[in-house]
């Protein structure tokens, strides 16, 4: 047997081993090519630990701020000089594109150069008691942040909370993703080499339902950041509310886009594209539900079939649109609601099963027609490249329609009438709504969802405030 590549979890400033080790299979081949090692509980303790100490030690918050801004500008150097090297594993490991893997490790090295802009400008405030006292509040690191990455965009993800806890002087210790562990070493590699305290950051590779749970039911754990499904979401919830752990939580979403009348379609055409097919929609904010005004919706149904009909698909190093899931699991999953909804009545125009003829994960592009409101193709979450086209017939129905599952994480709407366009935006519930065009933001811009899309915000100047404490300090200075 070909020696399989082999990676560790990074503790206290040192790459580890383990007992035993978790195969990584290639989503293209379905045969494993590496390994990791698997953490344990006591590997969970270890590196809470070593960030308690880094904490304790105040290494990252009582330097001068100044100091925050050079590591984190160090570490954004180092991505970019692994990305080429990260990229590839990523690509192999997830599935992705290496145009896509480039483009996470870009982002990556953004997030950091965009919070070390703010690492220096986390200011308080004074307040005005009278004659007699000075009264002012800081803004205090969190302590040691626990944070759950997802394996859809790891060192992206894994970036978007760990650049903004580092800026405010928090230790954190992240949980990578039972699959796609591997390229999220890289972050760790930059880190090191950035010359961060020990302990400042901890990785750690291991069973969900066993570290992840540990890590999370800790009393050492000062804040947890999440981002997964539902019922990991809320079994994170029962378990933070033991120590009353203060939590960010983005669990997901089944958005959708409405389609007013006046929409330009090739701004909804390249949206489709782009915002449920991209990265085989396996992304949490994808467009799964195009609701479209009914005059339009033959030419929409037609083009957008169109469109999903044309996409290549293969192989990440082949630099596909349509390249494989994550996991076996992920495509049974994926092909599995797409027959319950055929077996519920859906049309489904084009897709709706795996690409035949190979061992790799492929799914095929997906569109479903005459689907019921109440249907579970309707409501919940797919994650993989399928859309659900659905008609309206007026603005109430449109909204009612986009706001009638549990979820409320992004949304959006296309029409050349802005009036109608923001009006409509107002009353989508979402914690980010998009007008005329899909994954409009960016890491300047606030994301985040409410219902069962969580609660909290990452990205933006506002997610900075999801990783301190406000102090107030009040002093009387005079006798009297």
């Amino acid at each position: 047997m070909t020696r399989l590549e082999r990676y560790y979890n990074y503790i206290d400033g040192t790459w580890v081993g383990a007992e035993t080790y978790r195969l990584i299979d290639d989503p293209a081949t379905g045969e494993p090519y590496a390994e990791i090692a698997d953490a344990s509980t006591s590997d969970a303790d270890a590196a809470l630990q070593a960030a308690r100490r880094c904490v304790d030690s105040c290494a990252l918050s009582s330097v001068r701020p100044a100091q925050r801004v050079t590591w984190l500008l160090a570490i954004a150097d180092e991505i970019r000089a692994l990305t080429e090297e990260a990229a590839a594993v990523l690509s192999r490991e997830n599935g992705k594109s290496l145009d896509v893997a480039r483009g996470e490790f870009t982002e990556a090295a953004r997030y950091f150069e965009y919070y070390a802009g703010m690492a220096d400008k986390i200011e308080g405030v004074s307040i005005p008691l009278g004659d007699g006292y000075v009264d002012f509040t800081s803004y205090e690191p969190m302590g040691v942040s626990v944070q759950i990455v997802p394996w859809n965009f790891p060192p992206s993800i894994c970036a978007r909370s760990l650049a903004p806890a580092l800026a405010a002087g928090n230790a954190v210790v992240v949980k990578s993703p039972e699959v796609s562990p591997l390229a999220m070493t890289f972050l760790m590699t930059a880190c090191e080499r950035a010359g961060l305290p020990k302990g400042a950051v901890n990785l750690l590779c291991g069973d969900g339902s066993l570290v992840g749970a540990h890590l999370v039911g800790r009393a050492l754990t000062n804040q947890i950041v999440f981002t997964g499904s539902v019922a990991t979401g809320q079994s994170i919830l029962r378990a933070a509310a033991e120590h009353a752990t203060p939590c960010v939580m983005e669990m997901g979403g089944k958005s959708a886009a409405i389609v007013h009348p006046d929409a330009d379609i090739e701004q909804v055409l390249a949206s489709v594209r782009s915002g449920i097919f991209f990265n085989s929609g396996q992304v949490c904010s994808a467009m799964s539900r195009l609701l479209v005004h009914r005059s339009r919706l033959a030419e929409v149904t037609r083009r957008v079939t169109e469109l999903a009909e044309s996409l290549s698909i293969g192989s990440g190093f082949e630099n596909r649109y349509i390249t494989p899931l994550v996991s076996k699991a992920q495509l049974a999953q994926v092909e599995g609601m797409c027959q319950r909804a055929m077996a519920d009545g859906a049309r489904c125009l084009t897709g709706g099963e795996r690409v035949s003829g190979t061992a790799g994960y492929l799914m095929q592009p997906t569109v479903f027609v005459d689907v019921a409101v109440n249907s579970e193709i309707f409501q919940q979450e797919v994650f993989g490249p399928v859309l659900v086209i659905h008609p309206f017939d007026s603005e109430d129905e449109a909204v009612e329609l986009a706001n009638g599952t549990a979820f409320g994480l992004v949304a959006g709407v296309f029409d050349r009438q802005l009036d109608r366009a923001l009006r409509t935006a107002r009353r989508l519930r979402g914690g980010q709504v998009f007008i005329n065009e899909w994954f409009a933001g960016g890491i300047e811009t606030p994301f985040g969802g409410v219902g069962l899309s969580g609660f909290g915000r990452e990205k933006g100047q506002e997610a900075l405030y999801s990783y301190v404490q406000t102090r107030n300090i009040a002093i009387r200075i005079s006798g009297e």
